[in-house]
């Protein structure tokens, strides 16, 4: 008799200073069947990496205290890499350009799209899983 071990659901982390951001996300996220948590500064997301680790991270980029490119490159630094979109209502080429030069998986302006924010969650997170797994030698 063989057991099926139910595959959790996927880990979404959300920083983000705008409450009602936080709110509309986790709901969004819940009704996809992701799991999420919301976090209101980049320093108590960093403070939350002691326990787990998200699959993917959507943060906010222009927040008091930490920006959200100051808290990619923390991750980056300390070797902590998970995909990260970033999440910001000023759209600016060259910010753009750092963030994704900073190991950003996707950037997206607000307002923000459902469906949108869910296939860019699910490309990410897609691509990592691709990533991990690794392929066979070709047959002779």
């Amino acid at each position: 008799m063989s057991s099926v071990v139910p595959r959790a659901q996927p880990f979404v982390a959300v920083v983000d200073d705008e409450e009602s951001i936080r709110k509309s996300l986790r709901r969004l996220f819940m009704a996809a069947d992701l799991d999420a948590v919301v976090y209101a500064s980049g320093q108590e997301f960093l403070d939350s990496l002691r326990g787990r680790r998200p699959d993917c991270l959507v943060l906010d980029l222009q927040m008091p205290g930490l920006t959200g490119l100051e808290v990619q490159r923390i991750l980056i630094g300390a070797g902590v890499r998970f995909p990260t979109i970033i999440i910001t209502a000023h759209d600016e080429p060259e910010t753009r350009a750092r963030c994704l030069a900073a190991g950003v998986a996707a950037y997206l302006c607000k307002p923000l799209h459902d469906e949108m924010l869910l296939e860019a969650i699910a490309e990410v997170m897609g691509r990592v899983a691709a990533s991990a797994v690794t392929e066979e030698p070709p047959r002779s």
